[in-house]
């Protein structure tokens, strides 16, 4: 990408800012196809690709897209979806191949209602599960949430670095809400932002096996074409690549794609806290819904309630150690989410039954309005 903004203030919307953010990041591939409400990030990709040499293609349905990304990624590109729940869910399959294989690639997910077609045009967070475990198996994930354009921006980057470290699918998800807000968003220097790309091969090719095991659990993909050849399958595999049915061997693998993921949670798990020092009652939100919940905090904090507000970035892995400190400290939990509690549940079990977990939720199209919360306080204190 072109300096021409590096260091400037643009207004963006939060859409807008996840294809720059990818542009910085180095993502040069973009396969999707339209859907209400992230289209906005095909849209501007589109235009940005053909003037530094990047691909765009609209492929023929969101399975066919999950599955250029992978392709493009085994070649050494830094590769991008986007699409909403409906096409997430037509994603999932080929999600689990890029699990299993271990191919890097990022996957945004601006959400709607459901389920089905659902609300097109109206915000929900009712992908966040699906996030998790929509694709079938045991596996490691990582997804990344955002509230603002400036997060959008952040986010996507973070999203492809993780991607490239750890060897793995990664899933940003956005609401309809923070996809098509426009507001301010900083854009700094591009030698100020940190980006990585995946390792290569130090040994040569002879001696080269792809799923070699490492103590770190990540392995090392060589691009295709660069003289490197293994095989790539989603059966389960040997450290070649090649398909297997020896169970220790089976079972090495499938520990070892989640183990990549929980032994770097510390690295990976990223939240926000918000007047959480002397908190009574805590408060748990994400996406469009923790703005809201920041303008709850100070007008509680107005009434004399002494609230406060842990916002994750990373949704997956859940954030265990940080909330069961947060309940350990509070009188109760309050989780407001546009959904009917899917990530109250996870709050709850990371409480450990420390303090009573309130949900609140909306599956209406409707935003979750800031007094909402405080009744809700106001109730329980």
């Amino acid at each position: 990408m072109s300096n021409d903004h590096s260091g400037r203030i643009r207004m963006m919307q939060g859409n807008e800012a996840c294809a720059e953010g990818a542009l910085v990041a180095g993502c040069r591939f973009f396969a999707g196809y339209p859907i209400t409400p992230s289209t906005e990030v095909a849209e501007h990709l589109s235009v940005k690709f053909p003037k530094i040499g990047g691909r765009f293609i609209q492929m023929e349905d969101e399975i066919a897209a999950m599955g250029a990304i992978i392709g493009a990624s085994l070649t050494g590109m830094k590769s991008l979806t986007a699409t909403s729940g409906p096409g997430f869910s037509l994603k999932q399959e080929n999600i689990g191949y890029a699990c299993m294989a271990e191919v890097p690639c990022v996957i945004i997910n601006v959400m709607r209602g459901g389920p089905s077609t659902g609300m097109p045009t109206l915000p929900a967070q009712m992908d966040v599960q699906q996030a998790r475990w929509g694709t079938h198996g045991d596996h490691g994930i990582i997804v990344l949430s955002a509230s603002s354009a400036q997060e959008s921006y952040e986010q996507t980057i973070r999203a492809f670095n993780l991607a490239e470290k750890y060897m793995t699918p990664v899933i940003l998800l956005l609401d309809e809400i923070v996809g098509h807000t426009t507001e301010k968003v900083i854009i700094p220097d591009e030698s100020k932002i940190e980006i990585v790309n995946r390792r290569k091969p130090a040994e040569k090719p002879k001696d080269y096996l792809p799923y070699r095991e490492t103590e770190d659990c990540i392995p090392t993909l060589a691009p295709f074409g660069t003289g490197y050849r293994y095989n790539v399958t989603g059966l389960c595999h040997n450290e070649t690549g090649f398909p297997t049915n020896d169970n220790k061997i089976i079972g090495k693998l499938v520990h070892r794609l989640v183990k990549k993921i929980v032994m770097h949670a510390d690295d990976i798990i990223e939240v926000k806290k918000t007047m959480l020092d002397d908190a009574e009652i805590g408060i748990f939100a994400y996406g469009s819904v923790s703005r809201s919940a920041r303008s709850a905090v100070l007008k509680c904090r107005e009434m004399g309630i002494k609230a406060g507000l842990l916002e994750p970035k990373v949704l997956w892995p859940f954030p265990k150690k940080e909330v069961l400190a947060m309940a350990r400290k509070v009188k109760a939990i309050i989780v407001p989410e546009l959904n009917m509690g899917q990530m109250a549940r996870e709050v709850e079990l990371a409480s450990r039954c420390a303090v009573p977990v309130h949900k609140l939720g909306r599956v209406d199209g409707n935003p979750i309005d800031p007094r909402e919360i405080v009744d809700m306080i106001k109730g329980v204190v």
